[in-house]
């Protein structure tokens, strides 16, 4: 029986359909087996979805513990969300570059070129992108010189790139007698010892009630004294005049320092800082007067500054004005009007270098390239009761330092910013050096076109047969090539003055004062290409 069982169920589902034993059928008999993704199966990690699936609850399992911390992690798990978001810790690395990109390059000259009193020269000239050189090579761009550099360094074959900030002759302007002793309506007399000694009596006698103070010739030492005190025989001594009714600010005496810088002589540019002037208060009150004691009424380095002179520290902290704002203020408060000092304190500064201008101009064909220098100097002045301006001493290096007092960083810099500016030192053109860039380079900062004066006038006869007449020389095709160099760089200096005003070529308004005819050929041909380009744009009036 067991046998048969056996037998039968070993038969093939035909043979036993043949047979006429009942057959059972089996769904999918004829099919093979196969895995499904379906449900029972989605975690199985032989399909390819299980894996998957797999790959991804991991990942996220290790960031998850690598992101929270230990107490989020706690939360997490009591399905509490964690109230910081994930930060994975992600490790920055910085690579420092270095460029070896080649720059313009300065240098110093001075008894103390790493001083302290350069300090805010190096400033800016590092922030515009100039790099510090020494004198060992010719290859620079700017020499900064504190102490006057003609007597001691050659410079007569400059390369035409090259930079100083003093022109030779400059101490015609800045030396102390040269200046006091100068014939101007502004200057008060003053007699040179001891060839001036007889012109001196004479001028006091006539004068019984002025005061006169003795000045030495290099240095600071002043002090008033009587005719018969005054030591005639003194070579290093001049007498000169002392303004006795000074204009007080809260009782003080002061002086007013206005930065000026000449751009080019013959043809003549000169320019003031007009973003602010450095005022300077005694600190001592001068009444009741005591020549004795010098604190009264002379400045020295230890001088009262504007934001402790009581009616000027509300303008100057709480408002924030400069000095020459909150002066002015003040001028005004007590009903007189401060343009009448800064008018004669331009025409001053103007006067006096036109005076001076012939001695420099004979000195510059001992150079290669007259158009390697500029100055920046300080004009110290004086004003009386009467608001009359009097001009004392100009300071070839004035001081830029603003150890003795921090507040006067920001002056010093903007200064030095604006005067680099304006004679080109300053760039906002990408270069290596001072040197002539391409022509297209050149033609973008300043064209023909820009130049250009006077169009009516140049089209039409007699200009366009003849240079000859005065009013055709400012035409572009009968200006020779140096002086289309000049007015190049008037142009760049008008475009790029910033806070510096130019005092000469004279604004129109200020024409009246200068006696034109006086002037030399070449700054009577750049005053008028000013005045026909004020025609145009009154921003050159």
């Amino acid at each position: 029986m067991p046998d048969k069982r056996k037998e039968d169920n070993n038969k093939k589902p035909d043979e036993r359909a043949k047979s006429g034993e009942k057959v059972r059928p089996v769904p999918n008999a004829d099919k093979q087996p196969t895995h499904t993704d379906d449900g029972g199966s989605f975690f199985d990690l032989r399909t390819k979805s299980g894996q998957i699936l797999f790959m991804a609850v991991t990942i996220t399992a290790v960031t998850l513990v690598q992101c929270l911390p230990k107490e989020s992690l706690k939360s997490f798990l009591r399905l509490e969300f964690p109230a910081q978001p994930c930060k994975p810790n992600v490790r920055i690395v910085e690579k420092e570059v270095f460029s070896n990109e080649p720059r313009p390059k300065y240098w110093i000259y001075g008894r103390n070129p790493t001083g302290g009193h350069l300090l805010h020269v190096h400033n800016v000239l590092q922030r515009l992108g100039i790099e510090q050189t020494t004198n060992d090579s010719n290859e620079w761009d700017l020499l900064w010189a504190h102490d006057y550099p003609f007597r001691q360094i050659n410079l007569q074959r400059m390369k035409p790139h090259q930079l100083v900030n003093h022109f030779p002759g400059s101490g015609y302007i800045t030396n102390k007698v040269d200046l006091s002793t100068t014939r101007l309506p502004y200057i008060p007399a003053a007699f040179k010892l001891p060839a001036g000694a007889s012109l001196f009596r004479e001028y006091a006698t006539a004068n019984p009630g002025k005061k006169f103070v003795q000045k030495n010739n290099q240095h600071r030492h002043i002090q008033i004294k009587e005719t018969e005190e005054i030591d005639f025989n003194s070579n290093d001594t001049f007498i000169q005049e002392f303004i006795d009714d000074p204009l007080l600010v809260d009782g003080y005496k002061f002086d007013i320092g206005v930065y000026t810088v000449i751009t080019s002589i013959d043809p003549l540019r000169v320019y003031i800082y007009k973003g602010d002037v450095l005022f300077r208060y005694c600190p001592v009150p001068y009444y009741p007067f005591n020549a004795s004691n010098v604190d009264k009424y002379i400045v020295g380095d230890d001088y009262l500054p504007t934001w402790e002179v009581p009616s000027l520290k509300q303008y100057y902290e709480k408002f924030g004005f400069g000095m020459k704002d909150s002066f002015d203020a003040y001028v005004r408060s007590t009903g007189q009007e401060p343009d009448v000092i800064w008018q004669q304190v331009e025409d001053a500064i103007r006067t006096l270098i036109l005076k001076k201008e012939p001695l420099l101009a004979a000195l510059l064909p001992r150079y290669a390239n007259r158009k390697n220098f500029f100055e920046m100097m300080r004009f110290d002045l004086v004003v009386d009761k009467q608001l009359k301006v009097f001009l004392m001493e100009a300071n070839m290096s004035p001081n830029l330092s603003s150890a003795h007092f921090k507040p006067n960083r920001l002056l010093y810099e903007q200064v030095i910013y604006n005067l680099f500016q304006l004679v080109g030192v300053g760039s906002s053109i990408r270069r290596d050096s001072f040197r002539k860039r391409a022509v297209e380079t050149e033609a973008m900062v300043s064209s023909v076109k820009n130049i250009a004066v006077n169009a009516n006038q140049c089209s039409e006869l007699p200009c366009m047969e003849s240079c000859a007449p005065v009013e055709c020389q400012l035409c572009t095709t009968c200006l020779e090539e140096n002086r289309v160099a000049d007015i190049h760089r008037a142009y760049r200096e008008h475009m790029n003055r910033g806070d510096m005003k130019r005092i000469f070529p004279v604004p129109k308004a200020d024409q009246h004062k200068l006696d034109y005819d006086s002037l030399t050929a070449s700054n009577q041909l750049m005053s008028r290409w000013f005045e026909e380009k004020c025609k145009v744009d009154h921003s050159y009036c």
